[in-house]
């Protein structure tokens, strides 16, 4: 089985940065690609950013230009770097791994952009 923790999660004015990390372990020689979800209040959870095993990388629209994600493999983290951070961002942010025969979810870091 593979357990992931998140960190990073804070509270920054607008126009800020913050970078999550995200840690895994356990079976970590199952993870293929790896990515960071969002969910806001009243909202569904939407798709941010991912990476592959081949560090092909994916962004949503509204953070191209301002996210960057990136995976350590030594260290199975993998980081969502935020630049030009803005109230919509705010929400809580999810890591996720997922393989041929698994997926798995963190526990989730608040990430708070005030205006």
């Amino acid at each position: 089985q593979v357990q992931l923790v998140e960190s990073g999660g804070d509270l920054v004015q607008a126009g800020g940065s913050l970078r999550l990390s995200c840690a895994a372990s356990g079976s970590t020689s199952s993870i293929d690609g790896m990515g960071w979800y969002r969910q806001a209040p009243g909202k569904q959870r939407e798709l941010v950013a991912s990476i592959s095993s081949g560090d092909s990388t994916s962004y949503a629209d509204s953070v191209k230009g301002r996210f960057t994600i990136s995976r350590d493999y030594p260290k199975n983290k993998v980081y969502l770097q935020m630049n030009n951070l803005k109230p919509e961002d705010t929400a809580v942010y999810y890591c996720k791994a997922w393989g041929r025969l698994m997926g798995v979810w963190g526990q989730g870091t608040q990430v708070t952009v005030s205006s």
